[in-house]
C-alpha cells in the first residue's frame, strides 16, 4: 500500500495519527510523527481514515488506537492549550423534524454523543462537536459543547469499523474574536504544534508500563 505516513509508536501500542491539515503539522510534531492527513472536514477526515484502516487491516497490521490531533475552535477555553477529547457530537445532524433527537443518526441509530478513549490523566479534558463548518462569533450558541472542529466524529466512526479506539487532542486555536481571516487561525498554530508535541510525549508516557524493581 502506498503512503506518505507511518504508524507511531507509544510505548508498547502501536498509533494511527491523523491531521486535517498540512499549516497544523509544525516542526515539533515533525519530529515525532509522520500522520495521515486527511484534509478538511467530516468527509475528507472519514474517507481517508476509513480507506487506510481498510489497508492495514489487509495486512494484518490495524493499529492499537487511533490519535486525533490538530486544533479547534472554543470561546470558552484556554486559547493555546491542549484538551483531551472526552467525548464528541456531531452537530449537523439533525433529524428531530423526522422525531428523532437532534445529533443522533436514526439510521443506523447512533448516539447523538460518543465516548473517546482515555489518555493522558494530567491533560484537562473538553467536550468537542464536530460539523462541516467553521463556527466564528455567534455561531457558538447553537454549539452544546466546550470546543468545535471538523473531523472528530468522523474519524472515531470511521475506526469504529474496524474496532479501533480514538484518543482526540486539540489544541484550542481562535475563538475569542470573530474569524475574518485565515491568519486568525494559523498565527496559533506554532504554539500549538509544542503543545500537541508535549502531550504526544505525555501519551507515551500514558502507555509505558512502570518497571519496578524486585523487593
Amino acid at each position: 500500500m502506498s503512503r506518505d505516513w507511518t504508524l507511531a509508536r507509544f510505548g508498547p501500542k502501536t498509533a494511527l495519527c491523523v491531521m486535517a491539515a498540512e499549516p497544523e503539522y509544525g516542526p515539533a510534531l515533525r519530529a515525532r510523527i509522520r500522520p495521515l492527513i486527511t484534509g478538511v472536514g467530516p468527509v475528507e477526515a472519514a474517507a481517508g481514515v476509513a480507506h487506510v484502516l481498510a489497508g492495514l487491516k489487509a495486512e494484518g497490521t490495524l493499529p492499537d488506537v487511533v490519535v486525533s490531533l490538530g486544533s479547534a475552535g472554543s470561546r470558552i477555553l484556554d486559547h493555546g492549550r491542549v484538551y483531551r477529547i472526552a467525548e464528541v457530537s456531531y452537530r449537523d445532524m439533525d433529524a428531530s423534524a423526522l422525531g428523532f433527537p437532534k445529533g443522533e443518526t436514526p439510521y443506523p441509530r447512533i448516539p447523538a454523543v460518543l465516548p473517546l478513549a482515555d489518555g493522558p490523566s494530567v491533560l484537562p479534558t473538553a467536550r468537542l462537536a464536530t460539523g462541516g463548518s467553521v463556527v466564528s462569533g455567534t455561531g457558538y450558541d447553537a454549539v452544546d459543547a466546550d470546543m468545535v472542529d471538523m473531523e472528530t466524529f468522523a474519524v472515531v466512526r470511521a475506526a469504529a469499523r474496524f474496532g479501533v479506539p480514538v484518543i482526540g487532542l486539540r489544541g484550542v486555536s481562535d475563538g475569542r474574536t470573530d474569524l475574518s481571516r485565515l491568519e486568525h487561525w494559523t498565527d496559533a498554530l506554532a504554539g500549538i504544534d509544542l503543545r500537541l508535541a508535549e502531550a504526544l510525549d505525555l501519551l507515551h508516557d500514558h502507555f509505558t508500563p512502570v518497571l519496578t524493581e524486585p523487593a
